[in-house]
């Protein structure tokens, strides 16, 4: 699958966040709060983690995964020698995993 721009500056941003560090929530924390967008008020449509990260995914051998079918779309991450799959139908109910390779925090957002 090919990465478009945003897609590449979206992983690009949450690899930096995590070499630094940093979660989304010590993120959000310094972000202005914004309580209108062109004169309408922003309402919150989902709880507060409303969309749970996945903090210790778990992973199947490539030959042994039964659902997901070829044409299935993941985010593939090679770091240190470990190559990882994550699948694009997990991260929709999730958005983020939070993972490590190594000793090395890996965040992977969609």
């Amino acid at each position: 699958m090919r990465m478009t721009m945003p897609n590449r500056v979206a992983t690009c941003l949450a690899l930096c966040l995590a070499l630094l560090g940093l979660t989304a929530r010590a993120v959000a924390q310094k972000l202005p709060k914004i309580k209108q967008i062109e004169g309408e008020p922003v309402r919150r449509v989902l709880a507060k983690d409303g969309i749970p990260a996945i903090d210790k995914p778990r992973f199947v051998a490539a030959g042994k995964v039964k659902f997901l079918s070829d044409g299935d779309p993941v985010i593939g991450v090679f770091r240190n020698g470990v190559a990882k799959a994550y699948s694009v139908w997990h991260l929709d109910s999730h958005e983020i995993v939070n993972d490590v390779f190594g000793e090395d925090p890996v965040m992977v957002t969609w």
